[in-house]
């Protein structure tokens, strides 16, 4: 069995909130972050000031880092050349972080790039990674449903990914968008992709809803998943779901799942206690 994988994203947690979150704040919390045993934080994004005003201040927040006891990895979301290569100045950063929608509006929306303009700079991504020693993590918007009114398969999931498989991508995150996957939809695709895609990190990027955390996490775990993202108190989420009650998969969630499972996660708890106060403290 793969090493289970868990990462931690305080940055999707943050992005959404308007009431500006102080660098030191941001920098103590995911300095607590740091000590829990995560495998990977998303603690940050290069891009526009104007798109993301609340992560204007991300290399600001990486200079406060302590990293000299940790094993966790960064990752840094970027939508553009210039923020990868802004990113990749920075030699703490591990990933970084692109957003693909298999919905073509919601890849406007989100990074200003059709989806043939998208798939040409992950081909650039790949290279600035390449060069600069970094790897590349892309996320699946709408993997599971397209609130737009545009085509959305599961046939389609599995066309996109075997197109970002043939460009080299190692790691495809599928994200939850709009908090729309059933165990049924997870089970499919989880399956399918992990089957045909021996070689590539396929991971769990899930919103959800208070009362279908456990059946999501478990469909997912069952059909070969190992890399599940979450925010603590399900904080963050997407601001097209319909439900304000869809958030980010609540780490404790995945912790209480594992541990019902007897599955060693690496975790610190007492670190990861630590780490939900602040988070309290932290977001308003």
């Amino acid at each position: 069995m793969k090493d289970l994988k868990l990462i931690e994203c305080p940055r999707d947690a943050m992005q959404g909130i308007h009431e500006f979150i102080p660098s030191n704040l941001k920098a103590n919390y995911i300095n607590s972050l740091l000590k829990v045993g995560f495998d990977t934080l998303d603690f940050g994004s290069f891009v526009s000031e104007k798109a993301i005003p609340q992560l204007k201040d991300t290399a600001d927040v990486l200079s406060q880092l302590d990293l000299s006891d940790t094993s966790t990895k960064l990752l840094s979301i970027v939508a553009n050349e210039r923020g990868a290569k802004d990113a990749s100045s920075f030699d703490e950063i591990h990933y970084f972080g692109f957003p693909f929608s298999i919905s073509e509006k919601f890849q406007l929306l989100n990074t200003n790039k059709t989806q043939a303009e998208a798939s040409i700079l992950i081909d650039r991504l790949l290279d600035i990674c390449n060069q600069k020693g970094k790897e590349l993590v892309v996320y699946l918007s709408m993997a599971f449903g397209n609130p737009y009114g545009e085509p959305w398969s599961i046939e389609l999931v599995e066309e996109w990914t075997a197109k970002l498989a043939s460009q080299g991508v190692k790691i495809i995150n599928l994200s939850d968008t709009i908090g729309t996957s059933t165990p049924e939809s997870i089970n499919y695709l989880f399956n399918n992709l992990i089957n045909r895609f021996p070689s590539i990190d396929i991971g769990a990027h899930l919103h959800t809803e208070p009362h279908n955390w456990h059946e999501k996490i478990d469909a997912a775990f069952k059909n070969g998943c190992r890399r599940f993202d979450g925010a603590i108190k399900g904080f963050g989420g997407c601001p097209m779901a319909e439900s304000q009650l869809v958030g980010n998969m609540p780490t404790e969630n995945l912790l209480t799942y594992f541990q019902e499972k007897k599955i060693e996660t690496g975790i610190n708890m007492l670190a990861f206690e630590s780490a939900y106060n602040k988070a309290i403290q932290t977001f308003p």
